[in-house]
């Protein structure tokens, strides 16, 4: 079997049988591209020529060019999937990517924004909406909702109207591994849905001309709005913030969960909300909690 046609058919078999995110898919498969690529460079086109030493050597290479550890790891991420799913399907005889080992990660504690800088943040949001702008209600809205439910950008997205219990105070969202899931939200999170579906959506769905289906939260042009967009707005409005770390919606989600665990939460409960399979993964906002105390504690204590 040839490595191209390998590839693509582990890719078909990650989208429609293991249901991983777009994101991860894609990134695999770019990663799974610069392997045949490399393999070609060796001569090697057929799954039989791919060994742990080719391995190995494709991820030496990265680390010549100086790929990010983050890359290289998710790189051996990638063709340990492919070769086990080659070597389970009796496509090898032998799995070369279980002896692959790469550089772990460099771990970053995840950005927080803090309380007073997101009330101003969303304060703006509300001077805005007052206006009625269908653009504006609705960032308010969908903000409000990713940091109230600390969803991820694309479960926020994927919210259809019905999806939404506004008696409730609960939204049901879709995340990885297509798995459901209800969390609930605040009350300003609702007052700013109620105002955005009654007054902005209907505007914005009129533009798109029916393009709009059940999807609750709509771009400019009347369609389901798409992550890039989120991105986008919440890069913009994080810009002036100060704080390092990434600027997108993730930092509401990060901001969300280390808010609740400083307010007394419950780890597990945390967990459950934020979609996580492993308790390991939700673990790492008891240390940005920490790292907070730690701070104040070196900033206010006499004897510190």
């Amino acid at each position: 079997m040839r490595l191209t046609e390998a590839v693509a058919v582990h890719r078909r078999h990650l989208e429609h049988e293991r249901a991983y995110s777009p994101n991860t898919i894609d990134a695999y498969g770019a990663d799974l591209a610069d392997l045949i690529r490399f393999a070609a460079s060796r001569e090697v086109e057929d799954i039989d020529g791919v060994d742990l030493e080719l391995l190995r050597d494709w991820l030496w290479e990265a680390t010549e060019r100086k790929l990010a550890r983050a890359t290289i790891a998710r790189r051996a991420a990638a063709v340990r999937s492919l070769t086990a799913w080659l070597h389970r399907t009796e496509r090898i005889a032998a799995d070369p990517g279980a002896r692959l080992r790469a550089p772990k990660a460099q771990g970053r504690l995840p950005r927080v924004v803090g309380n007073d800088q997101l009330r101003e943040l969303f304060e703006g949001l509300e001077a805005r909406a007052a206006e009625d702008d269908p653009s504006a209600l609705r960032d308010l809205a969908l903000l409000e909702l990713i940091y109230g439910s600390a969803l991820r950008v694309s479960e926020a997205c994927g919210v259809d109207l019905d999806d939404v219990d506004l008696g409730a105070l609960t939204v049901r969202v879709t995340g990885k591994g297509a798995k459901e899931r209800v969390v609930p939200f605040g009350v300003p999170a609702s007052r700013a849905i109620r105002a955005y579906r009654d007054r902005g959506r209907p505007v914005l769905a009129e533009r798109g001309g029916g393009a709009a289906g059940a999807a609750l939260f709509l771009g400019d042009r009347g369609g389901r709005i798409g992550p890039r967009s989120v991105h986008r707005l919440t890069s913009r409005l994080l810009e002036a913030v100060p704080g390092s770390g990434p600027s997108g919606p993730h930092a509401l989600r990060h901001s969300a969960a280390t808010h609740l665990l400083d307010g007394g939460a419950d780890l597990r409960a945390v967990q459950a909300m934020l979609g996580h399979a492993s308790l390991g993964t939700t673990q790492i906002y008891t240390h940005v909690s920490m790292e907070r105390l730690a701070e104040s504690y070196r900033l206010a204590h006499p004897r510190s």
